[in-house]
């Protein structure tokens, strides 16, 4: 095997790569800096954003590490059906393009707890600003910095704080230009991700083909689904090893419909970069979105599958090791340090820019929430618009400090990287969804009826999560909502235990709601008009496309 070391040919490309979007981005902000700067300007970009742009955005900013190298790590793992975080989310899209988008843009939305606060009360903005805060910068920003540094330093060789430092810098320099230089460098961005990600499934379906003798890369995948078709089912059973993790039809009517609505519905990392829109801009770079999104398993999840296979024939039996045992989320760095020079450079440049997008969205939303929501709100409500602009930009600073010093302590790269992040951000997900449905779309839901859903969601997840070790659930165990671990105790996988807190905070805040509205308690509205959920042809076309295609996909690989 090559050494894990980046040559000239690499480093060249490399430099190109950051010259371009370093050379952009400032483009753009110069560009853009005559116009109005003011807080909505530069958090939103009010106005500014394209729907490619839109589109490509939200992209760069949910594929990161914890794709690249978590969910490939996954197919190593199980295969194929961890697709379904993907190929659910493109439909998820479409949904939250017709219904939830909508809602955000006739109430002028600028952020997640603003519309806590209008629809609710100033109390639950309050409790669920801190909460995201402190979610977005524990869990996310910290495991995407982790992984992230994890893998450039797997490839290149330098030492892993060294490239923590040198990503978060890159990500901050980017980030305090403000939603417009992220929105438009993230169209680079993507464009370096998507290229570089289908060099590296291109070797790895090569490799698999030359192994066994043959070549090309259709051979190759023939001969994957041909040595592991275990790994090409999207629905597991329950004697499935991985059940726990994706707990067969859970995947299509249960709580993977919660991770994905929550995520790209209720989350102001995501639902950001629509905000500063027209509907029908908006829309357009949503399902722009949700095409892209039906792409992502050949560049994430194909190559971890041909790592496996080559692993279980022999190949890779010392550098897929860690500690002693196997780590699947080095299978992605073990074939980028295959790739031919000048390659592995793209290769580089396409997750190092996945992850600087992911980082500069995030870091972005963290400062949006502290300054316009707790900033303004709590210390300085006189604040002139310069000086939030300012405070934003010390809020990313700070964040991504913070990041850097959390991460290496949280165990990260132990669980496997992916599905830290789903189920530590699933403890929130469930009473955060249904506190947004119900505000939406029901209008006798009060704001005590959500913080039942804020508090008790979240006590309930905690309480699910350890109840195991408090009393024995193997009697689920028939219905499929128990699953023997290895060490012998009956857990409810993390999707099932979403599923239920979400019907527990559903019924809590039916009832809750109910009773005062006995008591003449008259909940905020909100604006909501049903042809505002009215499509164009061009919009309706394309989401018919997409959901046949994942019928299609479905069906196959069923």
């Amino acid at each position: 095997m090559k050494n894990n070391l980046l040559d000239t040919k690499d480093y060249i490309v490399f430099l190109i790569y950051f010259v371009i979007v370093a050379a952009y981005g400032l483009y753009i902000y110069n560009k853009k800096k005559s116009v109005k700067r003011d807080s909505k300007d530069y958090f939103l970009a009010e106005g500014s954003l394209t729907w490619w742009a839109i589109g490509a955005s939200l992209i760069a900013s949910n594929i990161s590490a914890e794709q690249f190298i978590g969910m490939s790590g996954s197919g190593f793992k199980m295969g194929l059906a961890i697709a379904t975080y993907e190929w659910m989310a493109a439909l998820t899209l479409v949904i939250v393009a017709v219904f939830f988008i909508p809602v955000y843009l006739k109430n002028k939305i600028a952020t997640m707890p603003q519309f806590l606060s209008q629809r609710y009360n100033s109390t639950v903005a309050m409790i669920m600003a801190v909460f995201w805060l402190l979610l977005y910068v524990v869990v996310n920003l910290t495991s995407i910095l982790y992984l992230g540094a994890l893998a450039v330093s797997s490839i290149s060789g330098f030492d892993l704080t060294l490239c923590m430092y040198a990503i978060a810098a890159f990500s901050i320099i980017i980030t305090l230009g403000g939603m417009k230089v992220i929105g438009y460098t993230d169209v680079i961005q993507v464009f370096f991700l998507i290229l570089g990600g289908l060099a590296t499934t291109y070797l790895a379906l090569n490799l698999v083909s030359e192994h066994y003798g043959t070549s090309g890369i259709i051979e190759g995948y023939g001969l994957m689904t041909n040595k592991a078709s275990e790994h090409f089912h999207m629905i597991l059973k329950p004697d499935n090893e991985n059940y726990v993790d994706l707990p067969g039809l859970t995947v299509l009517v249960g709580g993977m419909w919660i991770v994905n609505l929550n995520y790209w519905g209720c989350n102001q990392y995501i639902t950001q970069r629509a905000l500063g829109a027209d509907l029908k801009t908006a829309r357009g770079g949503l399902l722009f979105a949700a095409f892209l999104k039906l792409l992502m398993p050949i560049i994430v999840v194909l190559p971890g599958i041909a790592a496996y296979v080559l692993y279980k024939d022999g190949a890779f039996q010392a550098e897929m090791l860690q500690d002693g045992s196997v780590n699947p989320d080095r299978a992605y760095p073990v074939l980028l340090n295959l790739l031919p020079s000048g390659l592995k450079g793209l290769s580089f440049a396409a997750l190092t820019a996945a992850v600087v997008a992911s980082l500069a969205g995030k870091a972005n939303s963290i400062a949006t929430i502290f300054t316009l929501d707790i900033y303004k709100k709590v210390f300085k409500p006189e604040a002139s618009e310069g000086n939030l602009v300012n405070v934003g930009k010390v809020t990313i600073i700070i964040s991504m400090i913070l990041a850097v010093f959390i991460a290496p302590h949280l165990g990260i790269d132990k669980k496997g990287g992916f599905q830290y992040i789903q189920e530590y951000t699933g403890f929130v997900s469930p009473g955060i969804f249904a506190m947004f449905i119900l505000g939406f779309f029901w209008k006798k839901s009060t704001s005590n009826a959500a913080l039942f859903a804020t508090i008790g969601g979240f006590g309930l997840s905690l309480l699910l999560k350890f109840l195991p070790g408090m009393m024995d659930l193997s009697f689920l165990s028939d219905l499929g909502f128990s699953v023997k671990a290895a060490n012998g105790v009956y857990e409810i996988p993390f999707l099932d235990r979403m599923g239920f807190v979400f019907i527990f905070c559903i019924i809590g805040m039916y009832i809750i709601s109910i009773i005062e509205n006995k008591r003449g308690i008259v909940p905020n509205g909100l604006e909501i008009d049903t042809k505002m959920f009215k499509t164009t042809t061009g919009f309706a076309v394309g989401s018919i496309i997409i959901i046949g295609l994942l019928v299609a996909l479905y069906t196959i690989y069923w």
